[in-house]
């Protein structure tokens, strides 16, 4: 498994500077050693450490990453708060985020098994990002053009086209049209004791949303 490469420099810190304490506080409730959530997570335990001390900022695919080791949501990492009851998410509502050069917005309650997102991967963000992890996922292509590779198969789709698959198959995502790719999607929030994130070109060709 390797590890993650850093994020671009351009990661909006401003819009992650809750991240740092939060993946702390995380951690430590879930009764995980920085050792045992970096395994996880398929980062070493010094990179674990910069991100908890505000040293690196995460990409999106990392920040769900974390996100499902930790059992909660991307939105709840970033100290975002939303209506608990409120089963409505108005359009003005849902701001624009950015990490590791995707764009996302959160579409869906908090509290829920199911985080759901509008993500815009630009071409060529994260192409090397190869995951596996326990639950489901199901993506709905906007705009644009989606790489999608799954085990050895890659797919390619185009607007209207949708996939849903078992995050244990190696999966990963790309951008194949000049201007990114928009699309919405949703993915189950499960904690695993198994390796949940493997990537780098070393990593057999898969990738995940």
């Amino acid at each position: 498994m390797t590890e993650l490469p850093d994020p671009p420099s351009g990661a909006a810190p401003e819009e992650l500077s809750t991240v740092a304490p939060r993946l702390r506080d995380l951690r430590r409730r879930s009764g995980l050693t920085l050792e045992a959530a970096a395994r996880r997570v398929g980062l070493s335990p010094a990179h674990l450490s910069r991100l908890e001390t505000g040293q690196r900022q995460p990409s999106l695919p990392m920040l769900l990453a974390l996100a499902r080791t930790y059992g909660t949501t991307v939105s709840d990492l970033l100290g975002e708060t939303a209506p608990e009851r409120d089963p409505i998410v108005r359009a003005g509502r849902a701001e624009p985020s950015e990490a590791g050069g995707w764009t996302y917005w959160t579409v869906g309650g908090a509290g829920r098994a199911m985080q759901a997102l509008r993500v815009h991967v630009p071409q060529r963000a994260q192409g090397d990002l190869v995951r596996v992890h326990p639950g489901e996922e199901w993506l709905y292509v906007l705009t644009g053009r989606l790489r999608l590779t799954l085990g050895e198969a890659v797919h390619v789709l185009d607007p209207g086209d949708a996939a849903h698959f078992d995050s244990l198959v190696p999966h990963r995502l790309a951008a194949a049209s000049r201007d990114g790719a928009e699309l919405l999607f949703v993915h189950t929030l499960l904690q695993s004791g198994a390796a949940e994130l493997c990537l780098g070109d070393h990593a057999p060709h898969r990738r995940g949303g």
